[in-house]
């Protein structure tokens, strides 16, 4: 092992990664979505906006009129990734464009490298995650920052 090696290992917990924390509420994830589902209907694009918990666990969904049936299975799999890897799900996505050893990441049964989950954070700590299907991945996340923001994390 390396200096920054062993200097990583020893870091503390909160320093690598945001820590869960209480899950989200019903009246927190119905603003997240609210302001989703506003972002979506103002372009008019038929999505599926999921809001789960600190857990991973389903808290909310809106399957606007004429979404695709496929993306709301999509959605709640990317609200999760966002929820269990603590990090945007287009941070796969990227890896997966850098090719190389990030190929691997393909073999991961509990992983949706597509863009359109985001983590919801209160006083740095993640508390649930939205994940948005239906259109192209840049679209779906672009609706889910709109929900995100007015969380105001």
């Amino acid at each position: 092992m390396t200096n920054p090696d062993i200097c990583a290992a020893k870091a503390p917990l909160a320093a690598l990664t945001p820590l869960y924390g209480a899950p989200i509420t019903l009246d927190e994830a119905t603003r997240v979505a609210d302001a989703a589902r506003a972002e979506a209907e103002r372009h008019g694009w038929p999505m599926v906006i999921a809001v789960t918990d600190s857990g991973g666990h389903l808290v909310l969904l809106y399957r606007l009129d004429q979404a695709q049936h496929g993306s709301v299975l999509v959605a709640q799999q990317k609200a999760k990734t966002a929820v269990d890897f603590r990090r945007p799900t287009g941070t796969f996505e990227s890896a997966l464009a850098d090719g190389g050893l990030h190929w691997r990441l393909l073999g991961m049964t509990n992983l949706t490298p597509l863009e359109g989950g985001l983590p919801i954070l209160r006083d740095g700590s993640v508390i649930g995650a939205i994940g948005v299907s239906g259109m192209q991945s840049t679209q779906d996340a672009q609706v889910a920052s709109a929900g995100l923001a007015a969380f105001g994390a």
